[in-house]
This record gives structure tokens, C-alpha cells and sequence, in this order.
């Protein structure tokens, strides 16, 4: 990636969980290039490296953009893979409060983070948007390289939960502060949500909102990589509606205070912004 951030695309977003999106939206900036590499990333488009259509920017760059959102209503600032510029994505959060930045900022990462890369943020960041992707190592290591992730993760999370502590809501129900862990549920891996779940709901309890997501989709780098063996052949489709029920209903089972579970079949591209390419 080049050395300084670059930005594909930057929008009011409507398809965050409620408390995120709420009716004006969520003042969503996306980077390019990622951390991590799955193998079946919806964002495959930008997050496989610079598409050389994107904006090359700076911290002062980037804090305007957060005033352009914020000046469109958004709810929130939404930074969507941006940990690898996080030194400059730090001094933009600081530019833009000192410009008068009011709302929430949202990192929303894949949790595949240092703990010392996310102490930068310490007291900046106000919403974390985690994923928890992987408890088997086998698993995260063919879909993404990283054979390490369950561990890095739990890290991360420990340390995001650290600073943010237990949820924050306004009035209208929309957050303030806290940690939203997200699981994307994935063909075929039933188990391996459930111990995410059990891990989750043990480790930080009524500390950390869980969102538990259908929408996987087969995208066309996942299928070829069906086809040569690469990934299970369950990737080139869709979670079974059967397995995300049964994993919905333990869920509400457990009693958890806060979590957010997706109505109907929400895979697809609806959601999936028209990138520059």
C-alpha cells in the first residue's frame, strides 16, 4: 500500500446495526487494503491492495472528510479497515475534534490487531466495530493465512474492551460507546460459531454487544478457490438458514442483554457499495 492513506470511497451508510446506522446513517470512510487477505471478503474489490482509483490523503485530508460527513448528519464516523495508516488515522481523529468533530468514531476493523496499535486510540476511538472471524486455527489459516487469529483476536478484543468498557447508549438508542463484536457466520462451520459464542459470551459477558451475521456471500474469488481445493466446497455457497437459527436462538438462550441478529437473508450485494474500480 502506498504510504500515506487512501481512501476508495466515503458515504452515509444505512446497512450498520441499528444503533449504528439509525435512520441518518453512518458517515462511513473506506480504506484500501486490509490486514487481513479472506479468502471470501466482500470488499475483495479494494481490500486485496490500492486500486489506483482511490484518494491518497493525509490526516488533514481525512479530518475534513469526517466534517463533510458529520455536516451530512451522520451519526457516527466509520472508519472501515483503516489500521494499517493507524499513526495517521490517530492524528486525524485528533485534527477533527479540534475542528469541533462531536459524533462518535468507529473503528471498524477485522481483529487482527496488536493490542499497542489499538492503545494508540486509547481515549480517541469511541466504538469499536470488531470481528471475531475464526476459532479453529485450521480454518483461519486456510481462509486467510493467519494461523494465529483466535489468539491475536481474543488480544485485541481484551484490549478494546478495556477502554470502552460496557455499552453507552443516547436516548434514541443509538451508541455512544462500547464494543460490537461481529461474527459472520460461514458455511459448513456451525461448531466453530458456537465456540466463538460460548469464548465471547465467558470472556466478556454483558461488556460487549455481539452481532451475529447471515449475509455471507459467495464471491467469485471463494468459488475458484472451491473449485481448486483450496477452501471447503461449503464456500462456494450459502450458510444453511437452519444452522443461523440454531445459532440465533442459543444466542438468546444465553441471555445476553445486547446482540443483534439479522431478519431474512441479508447475503447478496445489496449492501456491497458501488467502489471505485
Amino acid at each position: 500500500m502506498d504510504a500515506k492513506p487512501r481512501v476508495n470511497l466515503f458515504r452515509l451508510h444505512y446497512g450498520e446495526e441499528p444503533c449504528i446506522s439509525g435512520e441518518e446513517g453512518s458517515g462511513t470512510v473506506f480504506f484500501e487494503g486490509c490486514s487481513l487477505g479472506c479468502v471470501f471478503c466482500q470488499n475483495y474489490l479494494i481490500s486485496r491492495g490500492a486500486t489506483s482509483c482511490g484518494m491518497v490523503t493525509d490526516a488533514e485530508g481525512l479530518s475534513d472528510i469526517y466534517m463533510e460527513l458529520a455536516g451530512m448528519n451522520a451519526n457516527n464516523i466509520n472508519l472501515v479497515t483503516p489500521m494499517h495508516w493507524a499513526p495517521d488515522i490517530k492524528d486525524s481523529i485528533i485534527l477533527a475534534r479540534g475542528k469541533g468533530l462531536k459524533i462518535p468514531v468507529a473503528l471498524n476493523i477485522s481483529g487482527y490487531d496488536e493490542p499497542d496499535t489499538l492503545k494508540l486510540f486509547d481515549g480517541l476511538c469511541d466504538i469499536y466495530l470488531t470481528d471475531f472471524k475464526f476459532y479453529s486455527s485450521s480454518l483461519s489459516s486456510k481462509v486467510c493465512g493467519a494461523s494465529d487469529y483466535l489468539e491475536a483476536a481474543v488480544r485485541a478484543t481484551d484490549e478494546m474492551v478495556r477502554q470502552r468498557g460496557a455499552p453507552v447508549f443516547d436516548e434514541r438508542g443509538m451508541l455512544k460507546s462500547g464494543v460490537i463484536i461481529r461474527h459472520l457466520m460461514l458455511p459448513g462451520q456451525l461448531f466453530d460459531t458456537k465456540k466463538i459464542l460460548d469464548l465471547i459470551l465467558d470472556r466478556y459477558g454483558d461488556k460487549v454487544i455481539i452481532s451475529l451475521m447471515d449475509q455471507y456471500t459467495p464471491m467469485p474469488q471463494a468459488v475458484e478457490a472451491c473449485r481448486h481445493k483450496k477452501l471447503p466446497a461449503e464456500f462456494a455457497g450459502r450458510v444453511n438458514p437452519k444452522h443461523y437459527v440454531a445459532m440465533c436462538d442459543y444466542l438468546m438462550l444465553s441471555g445476553h442483554p445486547n446482540c443483534f441478529m439479522q431478519e431474512g437473508d441479508a447475503s447478496g450485494d445489496l449492501w456491497i457499495p458501488e467502489f471505485k474500480v
